[in-house]
């Protein structure tokens, strides 16, 4: 565990909600996690919000870092694997894409969280233009493409969560929508 006691509690507090859920992620009990006082979380963070925040700042740096490298050689196949990974981070980390989005617990004009949500965005709406430039859906405007797709990778990724979509259909229903958004390429 590190050994700057910001980053400590930090990841006491990651650890905390991988294995038990947002709910279970109390500042006493990062406290007792990271073997430090109840009263040391407040003294590197304003309150809970803050120190939420940060630890959500660091799901998205974590989805961003999976949109870095992604397969496929053109811009289409690109973004369909980022929609693919964007799921596949929702699946594997439960409680921490639902607390990168519950604005009632973290803030997202805290600094570093904006600037991790601001970096997926904009990674999403780079690889939206550059296909874009290659010929999908050129005409439509590239933002609200790109808020659209996002909405409904999002919105699948919570339907699994929640167990309202099958989970052993999830391949074919993420390619029926990906599908939707981005037919297949002319000749393929």
């Amino acid at each position: 565990m590190a050994d700057d006691p910001r980053q400590r509690l930090i990841a006491s507090a990651t650890a905390l909600l991988a294995d038990e859920g947002v709910e279970a992620v109390t500042l006493r009990r990062i406290a007792r996690a990271a073997g430090v006082s109840h009263g040391a979380p407040l003294r590197h963070f304003a309150g809970r919000t803050e120190l939420l925040s940060a630890v959500a700042s660091t799901g998205f740096a974590e989805l961003r870092a999976r949109g870095e490298d992604l397969p496929g050689v053109g811009p289409r196949e690109r973004l369909l694997a980022a929609c693919r990974a964007y799921v596949e981070f929702a699946l594997e980390n439960p409680a921490m894409f639902e607390l990168m989005f519950r604005r009632d617990l973290v803030d997202p004009r805290q600094p570093e969280l904006s600037r991790g949500t601001g970096a997926v965005r904009e990674q999403f709406g780079e690889l939206v233009a550059r296909a874009q430039a290659g010929g999908w859906r050129a005409d439509a405007d590239g933002a609200l493409l790109t808020a659209s797709l996002w909405a409904a990778v999002h919105g699948l990724a919570e339907l699994w969560l929640c167990g309202e979509l099958s989970p052993d259909r999830i391949d074919d229903t993420l390619d029926i929508t990906l599908q939707a958004y981005l037919p297949p390429a002319r000749g393929q």
